[in-house]
């Protein structure tokens, strides 16, 4: 898309100026719409509304628009940018539990599912950096793919991916479960888990992994040849009572070795959640649900737009906890820095202005209080004060020109 080519090119220059490992971040999301005209837009689901007289749910279509996108973060959990991007509708949706009782999914050549979209992705993500063994893909069960993983091996690149399929395993007469239930627990490591309202809470998993042989469905035995790959189990012995209990399956291309690198790939997992924060930002943030254009083209350029400014938010947000030592006009420019000293002058001109003592400027515009014991600006507060500055920032500048002239 030319709207996000000038990102993506900036993306580059970033990936090629870190060191160390690039986690490229996978996820799906929507945005849905309500317009008379679906045609216009495309369909996304049927959904059950209101009931009838007898009692029976009423179907109504929702129409709106896919996105898959693929973010770069550093091993920090510093977004980096965008690195791929697709956008699609859909001409009609009759849901997977329909579609399998008709035909094989397995036996469906990838090409012609949506599923297809992780492979692009991959491929151009991978493409942007110039270093492929750097990049290391991570999706969540929707990203299962044998395809992906064969996909990953033949661009140089690795796969970190959360299973949700059972497949054969060694010699093929048993399958990754049966021949996980043989290995014995080598690890307990405690990591930080967010429930559903967003409350972080410790949680004790214990940790098995094993490399073994790992066969494709039977239906596609002969087009794609079995992998050696690591699977990694991270498991609460007990259910929590807010929340899921964690069981992460994961299957990767990554060597494990030891308990370290174990751990280390969790915590390269537990950083997905990352996307689905750029997503938030999104549509909390930018409304982008709340766009009145009345055509899928239209909205995918909006959309397209959204994204950069959401990534820059969450970007700053990240910078002021990873690099808040950062001179200012890394992020900002220099007519910002000049108006932000304005609205709120520093208590003591004795310490030197850096980039976190302008970003909590910007945050306390948006509402943040700065207290002592405040946890850091997060990003709904960042967007909130960015926007603030914006509009500032405008009138400032038509102002000067009005004087001037």
């Amino acid at each position: 898309m030319a709207i996000l080519a000038g990102h993506f090119q900036a993306t580059r220059e970033r990936l090629a100026a870190t060191d160390g490992p690039i986690l490229m971040l996978h996820d799906t999301t929507e945005f849905s719409y309500t317009r008379e005209s679906k045609q216009a837009i495309g369909i996304l689901y049927k959904a059950c509304g209101r009931k009838d007289q007898e009692g029976r749910p009423r179907l109504h279509t929702v129409c709106g628009v896919l996105m898959h996108s693929s973010l770069a973060v550093t091993a920090e959990g510093l977004p980096l940018g965008l690195a791929a991007i697709k956008f699609w509708t859909r001409s009609k949706f009759k849901g997977t539990n329909a579609l399998k009782r008709k035909v094989n999914p397995t036996r469906v050549p990838i090409e012609a599912k949506e599923s297809m979209r992780w492979l692009e992705n991959l491929k151009q993500s991978t493409e942007l950096l110039d270093e492929p063994s750097r990049c290391i893909h991570i999706g969540d069960r929707e990203s299962d793919i044998y395809e992906l993983f064969c996909t990953a091996q033949e661009s140089g690149a690795q796969f970190l991916v959360r299973t949700c399929v059972d497949r054969l395993a060694g010699d093929g007469r048993h399958t990754i479960a049966a021949a996980m239930r043989r290995v014995k627990v080598k690890a307990v490591h405690q990591v930080e888990v967010r429930d559903a309202k967003g409350t972080v809470s410790p949680a004790t998993v214990k940790v098995k992994y094993h490399r073994l042989r790992v066969h494709p469905p039977i239906g596609k035995q002969k087009e794609y040849p079995p992998l050696m790959l690591t699977v990694i189990y991270a498991q609460e012995s007990s259910t929590p009572r807010r929340r899921e209990k964690i069981d992460w399956k994961l299957i990767t291309n990554l060597p494990v070795r030891s308990r370290k690198d174990a751990v280390e790939k969790l915590t390269w997992y537990a950083m997905r959640w990352r996307i689905e924060t750029f997503h938030k930002i999104l549509k909390s943030g930018c409304r982008a649900e709340a766009s009145k254009l009345r055509t899928a083209e239209r909205i995918v350029k909006l959309i397209a737009m959204f994204c950069i400014l959401s990534w820059r938010i969450f970007w700053m947000t990240m910078m002021n906890r990873v690099a808040p030592a950062a001179p200012p006009l890394v992020a900002l420019t220099s007519v910002e820095t000049h108006l932000l000293d304005r609205l709120l002058p520093a208590v003591s001109k004795r310490r030197k202005a850096t980039l976190s003592t302008y970003l909590i400027k910007i945050a306390r515009l948006g509402g943040y209080l700065a207290r002592t014991k405040d946890s850091p600006p997060g990003n709904m507060v960042m967007w909130r004060g960015l926007s603030r500055l914006t509009d500032i920032e405008i009138g400032f500048l038509l102002g000067a020109q009005v004087v001037g002239n």
